[in-house]
């Protein structure tokens, strides 16, 4: 199925069955992934990918490089923005989490209420680990602020109640606007996160949650 998303940019739709199909599609060698189609692509034409793993939906931008004719498809160069979600997907494929800028991030999507300059918002987590999360908002708070938040965690009757500050923003032009915030915890709280996160990433490896890959 393809959609037109604009001016020289197109949007196919791929489904696997499961995460063990990734590695028929996906090439380490050049990052390219092949995605069948019937409908004719030029080299270097931009394309989004809308895959959908087993119920896990990830999107994935590149361009055009080559084209095969059994099966018909395309060969989609994936930019290199989009690197963080391969590495996810191979990380689950091979049966586990993989380290991400030092200490890794657990991709799940938790309800957070926060403080927000209006007053009380709403929103996702991106990631989250023991150091620290990343939220989903088009309004982020200026970098520096200090921000109270309530994580809503899978089989806890209350939310925890966390503390810190906002160490950058991703602004509403970018694809994914939010904020990354560093957690301000004293000893009780940290060790009282430190258990939830091993928590939840036991219930990840287990396939008890869904992660969270956009």
């Amino acid at each position: 199925m393809v959609y037109d998303v604009g001016v020289g940019s197109v949007r196919l739709e791929l489904r696997l069955a499961n995460l063990s199909e990734w590695i028929k599609i996906f090439d380490p060698r050049d990052w390219t992934i092949f995605v069948p189609s019937s409908d004719k692509h030029d080299k270097g034409e931009t394309l989004r990918v809308d895959l959908d793993v087993g119920g896990w939906l990830v999107t994935l931008r590149g361009s055009v490089v080559g084209h095969r004719d059994e099966p018909k498809g395309v060969i989609v160069a994936v930019s290199g923005n989009e690197r963080d979600k391969i590495n996810y997907l191979n990380g689950f494929v091979r049966g586990g989490l993989i380290n991400l800028r030092g200490t890794r991030r657990l991709p799940l999507r938790l309800a957070v209420t926060y403080g927000a300059v209006e007053g009380p918002a709403k929103t996702f987590t991106k990631d989250i680990n023991e150091e620290g999360v990343f939220l989903l908002t088009d309004k982020p708070l200026p970098e520096t602020s200090q921000i109270h938040m309530l994580v809503t965690v899978p089989g806890q009757a209350q939310p925890l109640s966390l503390m810190g500050k906002v160490t950058h923003t991703v602004t509403p032009h970018d694809e994914q606007p939010g904020m990354g915030v560093v957690f301000d915890l004293d000893d009780g709280q940290r060790a009282q996160l430190v258990q939830v996160v091993k928590d939840l990433e036991e219930q990840l490896r287990a396939g008890l949650l869904a992660p969270t890959i956009e």
